[in-house]
């Protein structure tokens, strides 16, 4: 798999990866993959992460369901991020956020403070019980 050679991974063997919902173009989250993560997404067609706190891949759903349909994985002019074109899956309107929401950038800033703009689309309490 020549083509995860040319991902330009930074000293823990991480690229930064960005989730953009195919239909909307919306940024859903922003999370990270090492070597192994970024050919099982490939393989797969659904996003498998790096888990940083949990040291270990991450099949994202495993817990929620909500898992994300991989269209189309993109690799920027640096070669060091990665963007995914996903549906995401298992709630309508889709679920990204492990707080119940569509996207993890729920809060704008707005005259010097974080704002939440976003609703809960379903309590985590249900989602992760």
């Amino acid at each position: 798999m020549s083509w995860l050679d040319d991902v330009k991974w930074d000293a823990d063997g991480l690229v930064p990866v960005i989730a953009q919902e195919a239909h909307t173009k919306d940024v859903l989250m922003f999370a990270y993959m090492n070597r192994e993560a970024l050919a099982e997404t490939a393989r797969r067609g659904e996003a498998v992460y790096w888990s940083r706190s949990r040291g270990r891949l991450w099949h994202k759903g495993e817990e929620s369901g909500h898992i994300q349909k991989v269209h189309e994985i993109r690799l920027d002019c640096d070669a060091d991020v990665v963007l995914l074109s996903v549906t995401q899956l298992g709630h309508e309107p889709g679920i990204a956020c492990h707080t119940g929401r569509h996207s993890c950038f729920f809060q704008v800033l707005r005259d010097g403070q974080w704002v939440t703009v976003d609703p809960v689309l379903k309590d985590p309490q249900r989602i992760y019980g």
